[in-house]
This record gives structure tokens, C-alpha cells and sequence, in this order.
């Protein structure tokens, strides 16, 4: 009877972390094999397995009604670690087997499109350009290219010509990938009005419903008074660095704009020197020379924001919305993108729909859309999903390829070393050695699937060695 119960329990347990996995998974979105980068793929499936075991670490210890040891869960989460990289490198190769590149006719406009096409081009994996058709050009040539490729990209398009383009492609199987436009943005949160046998759409036009507002406020609230504490550390941290290095105030106060365009004072860690902008606002660039040392730090790993919780306590900020811009700089953006001020139907953020799935270099109108899709779609659930998604975002740099390289080759290093603590001393002496460190090198360059026997064939070894002793 006992036995009986014990193996229950466990098949609870399983449950529980194959649902946990599953649901991280998705937020990380460590299941997109056709979306995501090899790199990419890996730091998602990681960051799913690391919250799950942590998680599942904290419901032992509560079944257990103690803190139980970490031992054994750190050495699966090694182990998972290991399966995943395998995993990943082996999916994607079939999966890149059975999808090859999906053969594009690229139609467009009098607007330039080369923005776009160099952002389809780093995925040639997945998208080849092979053509490209004006949409001005006689309609039956058009749709002649449209039948020839597997899938069309219209870019920035008039409406008109659009949507029949669009309906084309529908009819005759062909994928669209479509740029939209405000509007069409606008039109994804409408609502279905049913009241008569004409469908109907109706459209967002306050922001929030006071339900979605009072459940958000008291969200902001509860994150708000948890990250007090680090806020703290962080900042007795960087006081003592602007003593060593820079002698120079801690916090860094400037006006921005919030919901309804009221003005606030946003409260950040100084990262710039104190006469950074004598010569007028201007926005930060990489490289930037009025960064400080300890301010590099910061922006890198996104702490400078970090004091904005009281921001959020006082109601001025949320903790996900769209970023407070200056009101100068909106004023700019303004003059030449008259819908920019849409971004101010709801409270601004300390991160947000733009900050998760843009970039660096995202155009202000880019931006806007991503902001306006933020507003259009909102749910507490995309909230707490926006949330989990900026701990991937606080590790992932916006580098250069041989950076990400550097990024991966210490994470491999790392686990390796994970491995090899888990096996006698000979391995850890191995593991110091210039050619072993060559080895897990490899596992990131051309030969990824060489280096990967290596590694599954060295912690065989290590393993049966560990048993025998």
C-alpha cells in the first residue's frame, strides 16, 4: 500500500514538471525550432529548465517541511543542461531537413524596403528572397509571381492593392507575410459586436478597462515591493563604484512622459558623466563615449533602470508598458510620426512589449507598432509573460556574431565544468588543459556535432569512472 502511494506521488511529481516545463517552455518559446537561432534556442530551453527545477526544488522542500539539499537537483540541472544542447543541435538539423528555406517574392512599394530585406536576409535558414516585383506593375504579373513562389513578403504597401494581394495568396495557398500598419494593429484587440448578423468590430479607444487597470496596479504593487530589496544591494553597490571610479551622484533624475502625457521625474542610476548633455538631449548610441565605466556595467545588464520600483510604488510608472520617452525627444519623433503619442494610452513601463522583441537599432515607428500591439492585446497573463521574458533579455546582448560566440563558449565552459565537479580529480586537471578548453571551443564553431561526441563520450567516461570508485 505504501509502495502504491510513493508511486503515485511520484507520477504527481512528473506531471507537475513535464506542466512546468511546458508552460515555460512556451513563454521562453523554447519550442520555436523555425523561429529561433541555434544560440537563441538553447539560453530559451535553458532558462525554461532552470525556473522548473527551481520550482520543483521549493515543492519538495515544502512536502518535506524542511530545506532539503540542492545537491541533486543542481546535478540535474547539469544533466538537463547536456540533454538540451543535444537536443536543440539535432532538432534543428531535422528540422531544417524537413523545412528547407521557404523560396520568397518580395512585393513593395515606392518606400524603401531594404530595412526589412536585411532582416530577412540573417535568416536565410528559413527565408530566400529570390525576386522582387514593384506593386505598380500590371496585375497580371503580379499575380503570375505570386503562383511561381512558395510564399510572398508585402512590404508597406497600399491598403488597396494589399488586400487583394492578401486574398490572392488565400486563394491560391501561398503564404503572406504581411508589414502592418497602424491600423491594422489597432483592429487586432477589437472586440466582436454580435448583436446583429452583420459581424461588427469594435476598437479599444481608453487604453485599459478599470478591471485590467485595478488588476495591474495591484500586479505593479506586489512586484514593485519585491524587488525593493535588491534595489537596495544594487544600489550601496554602485555608490561605493561612483566613489572609487567616478565621485559623481548615485541617481539620476530626468522629466518623461506617462499615460495622458502628464510628466513625471524618472529616477535612474547615473551611467552617463554628470555634463553629458551640456550640449542638449541627444539619445545614447553604443560605444558612447559619456558612458562611465560602472555605467557600462549598468546599461549592459539593464540595472540602471532598477530604481524605477519607486516610480512604480508612487503610480507614476508600471512595471510593463510602453519605455518613458523625453518629452523633447517625443515632440521630435512626433513631428514626423503624428501616431507616436498612441503609445501614451497607458502607463509607461519599466519594460515592456518593445523592450522584449525589439532591438537596439528598431526604428521609432517599429517601436510604435510593438507598443500599440502591447496595448491592443494586453492581459495580465502577457504581463506576467513580458515579465519572465526580460530575465532572457537582461543575459542576451544585442552582439555581434563572434560576441555571441565569446557568450556561449564561457556558458559551455561552465557546464563542462558542472560535469567534470561531479567526477574525480583527474577530470578537472583534464578540463584546465588548453586542449580541453580547444574541444568545447569547437563545440560553437563549424564543428558543433564533433565536439558534441566529445563531450557525450568524455562524461561517459567520467561517469563509469565515478561509479567504479
Amino acid at each position: 500500500m505504501t509502495r502504491e502511494f510513493f508511486f503515485k506521488g511520484h507520477i504527481v511529481m512528473l506531471f507537475v514538471y513535464g506542466l512546468m516545463f511546458t508552460i515555460f517552455c512556451n513563454v521562453y518559446g523554447a519550442f520555436k525550432l523555425g523561429s529561433l537561432q541555434y544560440s537563441n534556442l538553447v539560453f530559451s530551453q535553458i532558462l525554461a529548465l532552470l525556473f522548473t527545477n527551481f520550482i520543483i526544488y521549493l515543492q519538495i522542500s515544502l512536502l518535506s517541511l524542511k530545506m532539503v539539499s540542492p545537491a541533486a537537483i543542481i546535478g540535474m540541472s547539469f544533466d538537463n543542461v547536456l540533454c538540451c544542447l543535444i537536443w536543440c543541435g539535432l532538432a534543428i538539423k531535422v528540422y531544417r531537413w524537413l523545412y528547407p528555406p521557404r523560396d520568397m517574392l518580395l512585393i513593395y512599394s515606392d518606400r524603401d524596403p531594404d530595412n526589412l530585406v536585411k532582416k530577412i536576409k540573417t535568416r536565410q535558414d528559413k527565408y530566400m528572397i529570390t525576386e522582387a516585383v514593384h506593386c505598380d506593375e500590371p496585375v497580371d504579373k503580379v499575380r503570375k509571381l505570386i503562383r511561381k513562389h512558395q510564399a510572398v513578403l508585402v512590404c508597406d504597401i497600399p491598403s488597396g492593392k494589399r488586400n487583394n494581394i492578401v486574398k490572392y495568396c488565400y486563394m491560391y495557398d501561398k503564404r503572406a507575410y504581411v508589414t502592418p500598419k497602424l491600423s491594422d494593429i489597432i483592429l487586432i484587440g477589437a472586440g466582436q459586436n454580435t448583436m446583429f448578423d452583420s459581424p461588427l468590430l469594435v476598437t479599444r479607444v481608453r487604453g485599459l478597462k478599470w478591471e485590467e487597470a485595478f488588476i495591474k496596479r495591484v500586479i505593479d504593487i506586489i512586484i514593485s515591493l519585491i524587488l525593493c530589496i535588491p534595489t537596495v544591494i544594487v544600489t550601496l553597490i554602485v555608490a561605493i563604484a561612483d566613489m572609487i571610479w567616478d565621485r559623481g551622484p548615485i541617481f539620476y533624475t530626468q522629466e518623461r512622459l506617462t499615460q495622458n502625457g502628464k510628466t513625471f521625474r524618472i529616477l535612474k542610476f547615473r551611467s552617463m558623466k554628470v555634463d553629458s548633455e551640456t550640449d542638449g538631449a541627444r539619445l545614447a548610441a553604443k560605444d558612447d563615449d559619456r558612458i562611465t565605466k560602472i555605467g557600462k556595467v549598468l546599461r549592459a545588464t539593464h540595472l540602471d533602470e532598477l530604481p524605477q520600483v519607486f516610480n512604480i510604488l508612487m503610480g507614476q510608472m508600471s512595471v510593463v508598458g510602453p519605455r518613458p520617452e523625453r518629452p523633447e525627444i517625443a515632440a521630435q519623433y512626433e513631428e514626423e510620426i503624428p501616431e507616436f503619442r498612441f503609445r501614451l494610452k497607458v502607463k509607461a513601463g519599466l519594460t515592456g512589449y518593445a523592450q522584449v522583441y525589439g532591438k537596439y537599432n528598431t526604428t521609432p515607428y517599429d517601436k510604435l507598432k510593438l507598443d500599440l500591439t502591447y496595448i491592443q492585446t494586453y492581459s495580465a497573463w502577457l504581463d506576467v509573460k513580458l515579465m519572465l521574458m526580460t530575465f532572457k533579455i537582461m543575459f542576451q546582448k544585442e552582439n555581434t556574431e563572434g560576441q555571441a560566440k565569446y557568450r556561449y563558449l564561457l556558458l559551455c565552459r561552465f557546464i563542462m565544468h558542472g560535469i567534470m565537479w561531479s567526477s574525480d580529480g583527474k577530470s578537472r586537471n583534464k578540463y584546465k588543459s588548453a586542449k580541453m578548453q580547444w574541444k568545447v571551443y569547437r563545440f560553437i564553431g563549424k564543428n558543433r556535432l564533433n565536439a558534441l561526441r566529445y563531450m557525450v563520450h568524455y562524461t561517459l567516461n567520467s561517469v563509469k569512472k565515478y561509479t567504479r570508485g
